[in-house]
């Protein structure tokens, strides 16, 4: 094997292995202030699939115990459309086992995900995990770095992570890729004064500056969502309306975040989680697409409406907080005639 460099070991499409038979996630390396030492590339080690070195096909109606390594992302979206496409695997066969090795230092917002999906939808285990503590018998997936797969930009989402885990995604139902999952996990309860009051929700931030709403547009959108809805907005930071009321405080986790969407009336969101959040407690949505085009992300989502304003020169980035590229989003934003948002 041949020793990765530390652009290669960052943007690895993969997971790491040590010389000690150690496997390590990239994202891990990266939040350290420095890392040395050899790193090398885990895919074909002990028989480890990764389709990005080489495309491969299960059958899921037979598998039993799945092991997937460095899935399924460190943001909240990739990892509830991930997860989404493990538990569409799991409906072809439910007697399946599925481990879900994560990366160490993933955010602790995200990894509350899967605390809450363990059990329901795959066991977790946290890297670093040495590699012959994997029963070499038993089916093993490389799904780490998809960031920097070239398939990721190309195809939707849930489609991607199926290819990743050898799956053919035109035999999976549109039905089981909506995230409906989700209704299964045991989330806190709303605080009272809002348990049974009819409200709509403003969620406009997303991973990155570039996928999310701007400032500047934040009183026209809650607006809009008042005259449609009459009744009050939530959202979570401040917003300088009179029927808008901040819930920021109260959502202190992300149980929290995804009870506050299963009840909403309505969301009014970005490309971010809380349109995937929205869809599989089937609340309908409108979502704001920058640099990300709709099909890629919400193909599969019924109740979902979107707005795209496909700037030539932000098409496909993934993430960016250039004055620039802001600018531009700020400006499409402003030109938006909000009569005419579309509304689910």
């Amino acid at each position: 094997m041949d020793v990765l460099t530390k652009d290669e070991v960052l943007y690895h499409q993969g997971s790491l292995l040590t010389r000690d038979g150690l496997i390590v996630a990239s994202w891990d390396l990266e939040q350290q202030d420095s890392f040395s030492g050899e790193y090398f590339s885990l895919a074909g080690h002990r028989g480890i699939l990764n389709a990005s070195a080489s495309p491969f096909h299960i059958d899921y109606h037979s598998e039993q115990t799945v092991h997937v390594i460095n899935g399924m992302g460190v943001t909240l979206g990739d990892s509830i459309i991930g997860l989404t496409a493990i538990e569409a695997l799991r409906e072809l066969n439910p007697a399946s086992r599925f481990f879900i090795y994560r990366p160490g230092r993933a955010p602790s917002y995200v990894d509350q995900l899967y605390h809450l999906a363990a059990g329901l939808v795959a066991e977790m285990r946290w890297l670093p995990w040495r590699a012959e503590d994997i029963p070499r018998q038993e089916l093993c997936i490389d799904a780490g770095n998809q960031l920097f797969w070239p398939d990721f930009t190309t195809m939707p989402m849930i489609d991607f992570f199926l290819q990743a885990l050898g799956a053919k995604p035109a035999q999976i139902p549109a039905a089981a890729k909506a995230n409906r999952w989700m209704q299964k996990l045991c989330l806190p309860a709303l605080p009272e004064p809002w348990q049974d009051r009819k409200y709509v929700l403003f969620c406009p931030t997303a991973s990155t500056p570039l996928r999310s709403i701007p400032a500047s547009a934040y009183v026209p959108l809650v607006n809009a969502l008042w005259e449609r809805f009459a009744c009050p907005v939530l959202g979570f930071g401040a917003v300088e309306h009179p029927h808008y009321v901040n819930i920021q405080p109260l959502s202190a986790s992300t149980g929290d975040f995804l009870a506050w969407v299963k009840h909403a009336h309505y969301v009014l969101t970005s490309d971010t989680a809380a349109v995937h959040i929205a869809a599989g407690y089937d609340v309908p949505t409108t979502a704001f697409f920058t640099s990300i085009a709709p099909e890629l992300r919400v193909r599969d989502y019924p109740l979902c409406q979107t707005v795209y304003f496909a700037i030539p020169e932000l098409i496909n980035v993934q993430a960016s907080a250039r004055k620039q590229d802001l600018e531009q989003v700020e400006q499409a934003f402003n030109s938006l005639i909000l009569k005419k948002l579309p509304w689910a």
